[in-house]
């Protein structure tokens, strides 16, 4: 049996990730988590925009809740259980997505836009302007989750490169589960609503249905890497739920190539590493990386995953005139 060739990359490319540890620098191995953490917040939103066509302004909502979860949860000198707190966020989070979802699917375009990012905005100051979130300052996660059961600790998340792989781990499952998911028959509906939701409809598709179920999915998602985060770095604050990081995992679709979730990966990972280039460079970075993505969607529509096709297509179009 021939193996693809795009088969071969993923392995070289997995493999490459598991090897990053092994550098024995904490900085790379913290940085490199960030990006598969963001790959998972990726990933889900990609779920709406890139399959669905519901382009979400407040997809940070869920991330930032989940985070604050098991913020709230976890006591404050000792750890907390994480086969408890990790589904639990997953279920808080899922469950706002589908509240939500419930009434800004009602909308469409611009108005759809706009609630999504009402909806956050309202998140957003429920923790900074209440006692719950510890306001502006944020709450810290003083001591990391245990994975402890029944007495046996089959790993450690203070461990740095302990962490690295439950998220690494965590990442691959996402990813495997949203491909199987986009080649079962609810993921046909779901790019079929994108293309054309009318016609779904008059073939006997509850559409609005099929979008809860994929609101609500892409905001538990959302959910696991906001647990992540706060689990990584110890501490969150309202800003994880404000709408520029919503804004920021939009750009890392866009950048990566949208209806692809290796490109959302790669956008995730573009995008975490050009923000700390361009941060140890000036301090006017946002300046920089905006310019950056200005260029990349001008110069390159389709992501950058798309970017190798384009120079195929256009190798092949010169030999063409060669001959």
């Amino acid at each position: 049996m021939q193996i693809k060739s795009t088969t071969i990359l993923k392995i070289i490319a997995l493999i490459t990730l598991a090897c990053v540890p092994i550098s024995g620098v904490d900085f790379y191995t913290e940085l490199i988590g960030k990006a598969l953490v963001f790959g998972i917040f990726a990933m889900s939103l990609d779920l709406l925009v890139g399959y669905t066509g519901l382009v979400s302004f407040g997809h940070a909502a869920y991330f930032g809740i989940a985070a604050y979860s098991v913020a709230l949860m976890s006591p404050k000198y000792s750890a907390a259980s994480l086969w408890l707190t990790l589904p639990a966020s997953i279920i808080i989070s899922g469950f706002a997505a589908l509240v939500v979802g419930l009434f800004v699917l009602r909308t469409k375009g611009i108005y759809f836009i706009m609630v999504t990012l009402a909806f956050a905005q309202l998140a957003y100051y429920i923790f900074h302007d209440t006692p719950l979130g510890g306001g502006s300052d944020g709450i810290y996660v003083n001591v990391k989750p245990s994975a402890e059961i029944f007495g046996f600790t089959p790993f450690d998340l203070s461990n740095h490169t302990h962490m690295y792989y439950f998220i690494l781990a965590a990442l691959l499952l996402v990813y495997l589960f949203l491909n199987r998911l986009l080649q079962s028959p609810f993921g046909k509906v779901l790019v079929g609503i994108k293309s054309n939701e009318h016609r779904m409809q008059s073939l006997g598709y509850q559409t609005f249905n099929y979008k809860l179920a994929a609101f609500s999915i892409s905001g538990a998602l959302g959910g696991i890497a906001g647990y992540l985060y706060a689990a990584m770095f110890g501490f969150v604050t309202p800003e994880l739920l404000s709408w520029h990081q919503s804004g920021n995992v939009l750009l890392m679709v866009i950048l990566g190539g949208m209806g692809n979730l290796l490109a959302a990966i790669i956008g995730s990972f573009t995008f975490i590493f050009l923000q700390e280039i361009f941060s140890s460079l000036t301090k006017h970075w946002q300046l920089v990386m905006g310019l950056v993505i200005v260029l990349a969607v001008l110069f390159v529509p389709g992501g950058l995953a798309a970017l190798p096709q384009r120079i195929k297509s256009a190798l092949q179009k010169e030999e063409y005139k060669n001959e």
